[in-house]
């Protein structure tokens, strides 16, 4: 306890500022690695390097603690690699940072774009086509491309319901919507996720393709399953399932586009409003008057 109280005396403004910025590096890394196989993945590790130093400290075998001292560097290397995927991952998420700016398409388009998945899906829907449509912003989607054929369309439900029909040359894989709100191709190989945290782990191909583009990136998926006809959407590496149309619609207006739940009616809340506040204040004011 003393010792304890000693250290705690000889700390400086700048000790603490320094243990505050390292503590909240740590808890940073942390959260972005969180609902990734990488968490598992350094457990797994940490357990087995922990375990083996007590065991070679507590029994005293000195050629196991000859080995794990020279090991320590060449796993300090190998880390890097080991996590390459996650690393990438949170090195984009900096580069997507507000500070950098963004290069999404126009807001008008993307509300066009909204709009158009809307009815596509709807129509997809109920005709129990399967589709994965994959909405770029930030991260760049270019090596999924070309894997597909290229289109350079403009989006519209019409086209997207083609393209999704079952006996088209195109319906088996993707659709990409650029960065600029145009189909960009169709017919694109996503990778296929290998996350365990699922929400359904009967998840066939194409959900399991749709976590998987939004893994490497902020791309949105949206997915309709041809066995059931449910939609499902994918942001971050996690799905949401069993939306409707119209909730797919709000969400996408949230995240993609400007948030468009229903415009019209908030400006015509916002008109009587003001109007009631006026109407009070001419009240207060004549009975101002009168007294």
């Amino acid at each position: 306890m003393e010792q304890v109280l000693v250290i705690l005396e000889s700390l400086a403004l700048t000790d603490i500022v320094d243990i505050a910025i390292v503590t909240l590096l740590f808890y940073s890394i942390s959260f972005m690695f969180r609902g990734t196989q990488a968490v598992a993945l350094f457990r797994g590790i940490a357990l087995v390097v922990i375990g083996l130093i007590s065991l070679a400290a507590v029994l005293r075998l000195q050629a196991l603690s000859w080995l794990l001292a020279n090991s320590l560097t060449a796993l300090v290397i190998a880390i890097p690699v080991i996590f390459q995927p996650e690393i990438r991952r949170v090195l984009e998420r900096l580069g997507r940072s507000a500070f950098f700016g963004t290069r999404l398409a126009p807001e008008a388009t993307r509300i066009s774009v909204i709009d158009e998945i809307y009815s596509a899906v709807t129509k997809l829907s109920s005709r129990r086509h399967g589709a994965l449509i994959v909405l770029q912003r930030n991260s760049s989607v270019q090596e999924y491309i070309r894997t597909g054929i290229s289109l350079e369309a403009i989006v519209t439900a019409d086209l997207l319901a083609t393209l999704f029909w079952p006996r088209t040359e195109l319906h088996d894989g993707a659709v990409i919507i650029d960065d600029s709100g145009r189909i960009a191709a169709a017919s694109c190989v996503l990778p296929i996720t290998a996350s365990r945290n699922l929400p359904d782990p009967n998840l066939g191909t194409r959900h399991r393709a749709a976590v998987g583009i939004s893994e490497i990136g902020d791309a949105l998926c949206v997915v309709v399953s041809e066995e059931t006809g449910k939609i499902s959407l994918t942001n971050g590496g996690r799905m949401i399932l069993d939306l409707d149309a119209q909730r797919l619609k709000l969400i996408l207006g949230g995240i993609y586009g400007p948030a468009q739940v229903d415009q019209l009616y908030i400006t015509k809340r916002i008109r009587e409003l003001r109007a009631d506040f006026k109407l009070r204040l001419q009240t207060l004011r004549r009975q101002g008057a009168q007294t």
